[in-house]
This record gives structure tokens, sequence and C-alpha cells, in this order.
């Protein structure tokens, strides 16, 4: 028996977009654009502006439709829907949303309540189930169980003994599933989308998309985005509004700093240009010895308007994502590398950061104007270091032009030299000033260079050079930060704020266990701050178990993410800390542009988000970073198996990096990617775990493989399509001695010989970017 609406009865009237929210989520049934019209009492005339009203909420993204017309709440979930179990963690059952449209808003993980007596719900099962929200999470109550639906699986189609078989592209994947319907055009060696099927030993596939060969070039990009939901193609519709706000003015009103000679400093092969900078000595005889600096960011909420198409599909997306061979951006093109892109000698919209910085870099006074810059130079990293290297950093700025050729200063003109780069790095000795003051967390961990050639084959893989002219733009870019948050936090104005919390007690008790076991003291009764891991790292020195260290501490801090309640950022060393300086790829940055121009009457573009709307936001772009990383991850992973696949055989100098159990993970020294050595393959003797020490030991010789272990290692196997790699002993130690690996992974052993036809693998280049 259908339960009665205990919605409150609203007044007759064409309701506001609020009273439908409310009376929507209110309501104990389903509710239609027919019973919202009688509840409200409308009239003919009426019914006709609710369903423009209710196509207006749908497009801004305040409700949604379920199967059967009914309406929720955007984010929210149908009262009665269909979900599909997806995993168990112990007793509890966690399904999602069989159908989920809601753009922008991730898909929920909602907790089942199993009923007694209707059998266990396995993965993959699907269940019509009653919902309801609960606290932050959801709830479903089964009502039945339905036919099992299809689940979607990426990977390599194979033949073996006159079958298909389809391999997955995870470094765990499950046993092959044999392809026994469609094949859709997919032959052996194919990288295709398929369609799971089926239970237990008798899961089948059927071929939906084929996407190419798995080994060429632009593949390990293309299986993170399609295993990833990575959105990566823009609408026609978007395209066409993108290319309609590139062609309007900038506006008037605009402060004109396009004589004051601002400067991009960028990887060598960045696509956009979100920043640029510039310092001279402050005139000002309140603030002696001290600067004046203009961060100027590019104004993006100036083409791209709350609610509008350019904006949904952006929160959608929540951030552009690099990947060695490409870039899935956040703003369509004609934005994000064109318009919006802060180039040399091109007139750009700009929202300009001043900054008053003192002499000890404590940053005095900040304003925010709307502005069109002349950029003066776009500059590489590695070409403005170059520059500042060969004329030397004076003590005193001067208007001098400088006397070396252009071609001994990188390219970079000797004018610009002395009005730009040289009050740049002055400045900046200031604000390290300040930075070494506060002692930010400093973990100096290699990141991978991938190179590749214009086919994009892997050329070299390679530790990044750390360069001053990477430290200079990263504190500028913070001053920015901070003083955006700040500004915002005086005008009471809601803050998208970047949070980092300090870590938890449980994991610093995993931390000092690990170093009691190197000798290392650590103290938990102190006051934790970014300085106490500094002088862990410290007391290390250059032991070989640094690296690893500096990997534990890592491990040991929180995971940032964006939300409007503050609580500082502790790896940072700062109290208030928002992003404003890459509103063309994180769409973090743009929220806070938007609040700046409304909070400063700076015109049009700026729309301040209710506080709920903020929250939901902020972890919607958190969950979007963590995707985006992952995927990034994964692909660096395929790259460096890919380059690392030409070199199957050889003994390699590697590092310890994970002990489990089951054996113990390493990477090649200057390389990276882990690989696995499994305890079966460490010879006949039994070997011992010691989770407190991370290490096997061997119960007969002693002999262990311990964390940060530096040792010589044979690679045995290198798959790019999972980024899978393996190792064993070089003195054969695992030959013939203990379990083997079973039929399929003998199979997959060894490099794959589609990559072998193809001679040696490509090569990348991936840059760095900034806070």
């Amino acid at each position: 028996m259908r339960k009665p609406n205990k919605a409150k009865k609203p007044a007759p009237g064409l309701p506001s977009r609020q009273q439908i929210i409310d009376f929507i989520t209110s309501s104990d049934t389903p509710v239609g654009k027919r019973e919202i019209a009688k509840a409200f009492g409308l009239t003919a005339q009426e019914k006709i502006a609710l369903k423009a009203l209710l196509r207006d909420m749908s497009d801004e993204g305040l409700i949604d439709s379920a199967p059967g017309r009914a309406f929720h709440k955007m984010g929210g979930l149908p009262k009665v829907t269909v979900l599909r179990v997806t995993d168990s963690d112990g007793d509890t059952v966690w399904a999602v949303p069989e159908r989920w449209e809601a753009e922008g808003i991730p898909v929920p993980r909602i907790r089942v309540r199993e009923r007694k007596g209707h059998g266990a719900l396995g993965v993959g099962d699907r269940i019509l189930a009653r919902t309801e929200e609960a606290g932050k999470g959801w709830i479903a109550h089964p009502m039945k169980k339905l036919a099992k639906g299809e689940e979607t699986m990426l990977g390599v189609v194979k033949e073996e003994g006159g079958r298909l078989y389809l391999h997955g592209v995870e470094k765990k994947g499950k046993d092959s599933i044999v392809v026994i319907s469609e094949r859709n055009g997919a032959e052996p060696g194919d990288l295709v989308l398929a369609e799971k099927s089926g239970q237990g030993p008798r899961l089948f596939a059927k071929v939906q998309e084929v996407l190419g060969d798995p080994f060429a070039p632009r593949s390990f990009s293309l299986i993170a985005i399609h295993k990833h939901g990575i959105p990566n193609v823009f609408s026609e519709a978007l395209l066409s509004e993108a290319e309609r706000v590139a062609k309007q003015d900038l506006g008037k009103g605009r402060e004109d700093l396009r004589e004051v000679p601002i400067v991009a400093i960028d990887p060598i092969d960045a696509r956009d240009h979100d920043d640029a900078v510039w310092a001279a000595p402050d005139e000002d005889p309140k603030n002696p010895g001290g600067w004046k600096a203009i961060v100027a960011i590019a104004d993006v909420s100036f083409y791209v308007r709350s609610g509008s198409l350019l904006d949904r599909e952006a929160r959608k997306r929540g951030n552009s994502v690099y990947f060695p061979d490409r870039v899935v951006p956040m703003l369509p093109e004609v934005l994000s590398a064109d318009v919006c892109s802060l180039k040399q000698g091109v007139d750009r919209a700009a929202l300009a950061c001043h900054l008053q910085i003192g002499q000890d870099g404590e940053l005095k006074s900040w304003r925010f104007s709307r502005a069109v810059v002349k950029l003066a130079a776009n500059i590489a990293y590695e070409h403005a270091q170059a520059a500042i290297d060969a004329v030397g950093e004076k003590a005193e700025v001067t208007s001098s032009p400088c006397a070396m050729p252009a071609e001994e200063l990188a390219g970079v003109e000797p004018a610009l030299v002395e009005s730009a780069l040289r009050p740049l790095w002055a400045c900046w000795r200031a604000l390290n000033k300040a930075r070494e003051k506060r002692e930010p967390l400093n973990l100096d961990l290699p990141e991978r260079r991938i190179v590749l050639d214009e086919m994009g084959r892997i050329l070299s893989v390679a530790p990044r050079e750390r360069l001053d002219a990477h430290k200079l733009i990263e504190d500028y870019m913070i001053a920015a930060n901070v003083a955006a948050a700040k500004a915002l936090e005086k005008r009471k104005a809601p803050v998208m704020y970047r949070v980092h919390e300090p870590p938890s007690r449980e994991k610093l008790v995993a931390l000092k266990e690990y170093l009691k076991t190197l000798d290392v003291e650590f103290t938990l009764g102190q006051v934790i701050k970014p300085s106490t891991f500094n002088r862990v790292i410290e007391r290390v020195g250059e032991a070989e178990f640094r690296d690893e260290v500096m990997t534990q501490v890592l491990r040991t801090q929180t995971q940032a993410y964006y939300g409007p309640a503050n609580a500082g950022h502790f790896g940072l060393g700062l109290g208030s800390y928002a992003h404003f300086t890459s509103p063309i790829r994180r769409y973090a940055d743009l929220v806070v542009h938007r609040a700046l121009v409304e909070a400063d009457k700076l015109g049009p573009g700026g729309e301040l988000l209710p506080d709920s709307d903020m929250e939901k936001t902020g972890e919607l772009i958190s969950q979007l970073e963590r995707r985006a990383m992952e995927a990034e991850r994964e692909t660096i992973d395929r790259y460096v198996a890919a380059y690392l696949s030409a070199h199957v055989g050889e003994v390699m100098e590697a590092r310890i990096t994970g002990v489990q159990s089951f054996g113990f993970f390493a990477t090649v020294d200057g390389v990276g990617g882990d690989g696995l050595v499994p305890a079966r393959d460490l010879g006949r003797e039994y070997f011992r775990y010691d989770e407190t020490g991370q290490q096997l030991v061997g119960e007969e010789t002693g002999e262990a493989f311990k964390l940060g272990q530096r040792l010589k290692l044979k690679l045995v196997e290198a798959n790019p399509v999972s980024g899978a790699l393996r190792f064993e002993l070089p003195d054969g130690k695992g030959s013939g001695s203990g379990p083997r690996p079973n039929g399929n992974e003998g199979k997959r052993g060894g490099p794959p010989r589609a990559l072998k036809r193809r001679g040696r693998p490509a090569n990348i280049k991936h840059q760095g970017r900034k806070r």
C-alpha cells in the first residue's frame, strides 16, 4: 500500500526553484510534473510555465529526471531505482546506480542493507531498490533481484588454440575471458571495449568498440581515458559556444598593464599559459628594501559564465588531464590554448594580483584588478635558468642593458634579462626567506620525465631536473594563492580552500615503527609540524634508504582536497590557502576567480556559490582530481613498461620500494616503474615477512630483503598494456625452486610480440606543473 505524501501542502501558484526542490526532497513518493502541478494547484497557463521552469532547472543542474519522468534533486537518487552491486567489504555490500546521467556529479557509492532469507548478493548483481539519504551517504533497501546485466571491460584480444580471448589491461587482472559473441571487426592484438556477461567460470565478452593497436604510441593514454571514464570529446554545441564567447572583446574598465614587462615562464612544451609574473623594487618608503610584484592570471571567468554549457562541462571534467602524449583539456582549445592563454605580443584579458612584499618576503598588502596584458615573452624554465646563470644574480637590480648576446642567454633578449628576469630573481630571494622561515614540507622526490619524438615514440625516461626557475614560479604562485584566500576572507565571501590536514596519529605511529628499524629517532609527543619531517630527512643524510624514507613520509601525509571550510595547508605551513593561478585547467581556481570578481565588484562573470553548492563542488572536484592523478600515474607506468620491454632479460640496478608477505616490489634506478619479485622466486628457503621492519628474512640464512635496499635484478617481464613489470634475482635462485607461475602467467611473461615487431618502443615528454 502506498504511503501518503507527508510533504506539507504548499501555497497555490507557480512555485519558485527552491520550492520545487523542497517539495521533491520532502516527498515520500516519486514526483513528476503532474504531481507538482497538482500540489501547487496550477492553472492550465501556469502548467505551461512550469514545464519551461523545470526544463531550465534541469539545464541549470538543479534537478534531474529518473525513468518514468519523475524528478529528483541533482546529485541525489530516485526514490526507487535499479542498482548494480560493485563490491563487498566484509558484511557490507556496495552498489552504484545502473543509470546515472547527472553531469558533473560523481556516481554515488551506496551501502546495501541485505534482507534476511533473500540470498547473498554478489558482484554484478542487479537489484531494484528503495534509496534513502543517511548522513553524507546513501542506503539502499532491496526490493527485487533482477536479471544480471552487462559490464564493460577494456582489454586486448588474443588468439589461443583457435579461440579468441580478452585479456584485461589491469595489473591485477583475472583470467582471460572468451570472446564468444560478436567480434565487431576485432582481430587478435586489437585493444577493445567489450561487454562482459555471465558468471563464475562461464564469463563471456562481446566486443563493443575497437580502439586500435594497444602498442601504438598514443594507446597508453587512451587506455587510461577509457578505463577511468574521462570525458575527452566536446559536443558540437559546446564548441560553438566556445567559438562565440572567444570572439567577444575584452570589455571596458580594465587596468592597462601592456607596458609592464610581464613574462610567462613555463615548460618548454606547454600547451596553455595560465600565469605570468613581474617584479620590481618597491619605491614606497614604508616598505624599505621591499618589492612589488604582479601575478597575472588568465581571466577565464570573463569567458566562462556560471551556469553556461561551458561551465557545466568544465565542472563535469573538474580539471585538465596531462598525459605524456596529449592533454585532455577542461576547456575547448579555442579558449585553453588560444584566447585565454597568455602569449607574447598579444592583448589578453587577465585577473591581476598586485602584491607588496617586504624585505623579509612576507606579504604586506595585495589587491586584485581586471587587466589587459601583453606579455614581453614566453620563456621556458630551462632558458630562463640558463639566462640568469649566464649573467649571474646582482645584489642590486639595474636597468642597464646586459652586454651579452642573446645566443649566450639561451635566446632571451639581453634587455629582458635586466627588465624582467633579474628583478624576478631578486624578489624571489625575499620570498624564499619567508618560505625558509615557515619551513614547509621538503620532499625532494625525483619526478620522471618521458621524452617522445614527433611520432610519439619513447626517446628516454629520466628524472626531471629541479631548477631554481621552477621554485621561483612556484613561490610566486603560492603568494598569489595566499592573497586570494585572504582577500576573500576579508570580504567575508565564500572561499574554495585548498586544504591539507595534518597526518593522523595512526600513520604517525606506523612511521615511528618504520623509522625505529632504521635507528632513526621520531618522537610522537611533540607538536607535529612540516619541519618535524624535514628534521627526520636531515638525520637520514645521504643513506641509501633516504629516498624510501621520503616516500614513507609522503605516505604519512593526508590527501589534499578542496572545500569551503578552512583547515589550513599543513604541507606548505600556511593558515589560509586557495588555488587561484590555474583557471584554464582547474575548476577550483575558476570558482575562486568568480568569488574575487564578485567580492571586489570587478564586472561581469562573478558569481558566489551557496555554501551547500560550495561543499558539493569541493567534493566533486577533489574526486575528479584523484581520478586524473591515477590516470596520469598509470599512463606513466605503461610508458615506462614499454621503454623497458626492449631490455627484458637484462640485469639492472634497482631499489626495493615495498615489501609484502608475497614478495617485494622494486623500481629501476633513474627510470622508475614498480615491478614484483615474488617470494616464491627467492629460492627453496622460506622467507618470513617482518611487517614492522618492512623486510623478508630467510629463516635458514638470515638473508634479508628490506625497504630501500639497493640490489641488482633481472627484468623478466614488461607489459606495456597493463604497466606491469616482473623481476627475478640475477643468480637464478628462482629457477626451478618453489612453485612457478600458472599457465596463464607464463603465457603473458616476456615482451609482447606485437611490441617486438615494432622495433624499439616510443618515447615521451611530460612536464611538471605548478601548484
